[in-house]
């Protein structure tokens, strides 16, 4: 006569309470991951912009009144055509609490300017 061995109901109850240790530490992981990859995309976009800028403010010796100046074609008082500076302006990246915003773009009177972004509880500010 063979015995057969049964999941006591004890052991059930350590199993499910090993997968919700699991869950528990695993799920905060994967959100802080996926925020800091929000982030990184956004730094990298704005670094972009901020190169785009630089590039226009080289070329035509002013800096632009808007981002969607850089997706064009600028001829400069010399006669010299350059551009477009980028492709197109990036989306912001998708989620986030609180979600992102539209990238900003701030022109100062001093020659300066600043590309601004703000999302998942941060604020990127370039150059």
């Amino acid at each position: 006569m063979t015995r057969r061995r049964r999941v006591t109901l004890t052991e059930l109850m350590i199993v499910a309470a090993c997968l919700g240790i699991l869950a528990s530490i695993a799920i905060p992981l994967y959100a802080n991951a996926q925020a800091r990859a929000r982030i990184e995309q956004a730094q990298a976009d704005l670094q972009m912009l901020a190169l785009g800028v630089r590039q226009y403010a080289d070329h035509m010796g002013t800096l632009p009144l808007a981002l969607t100046v850089l997706m064009r074609p600028a001829v400069n008082d010399r006669n010299q055509s350059a551009g477009p500076f980028i492709a197109t302006v990036p989306a912001p990246p998708l989620g986030g609490t609180p979600p992102w915003g539209a990238y900003a773009y701030m022109s100062r009177g001093d020659g300066t300017f600043l590309v601004t972004a703000a999302g998942d509880g941060t604020t990127i500010t370039l150059p």
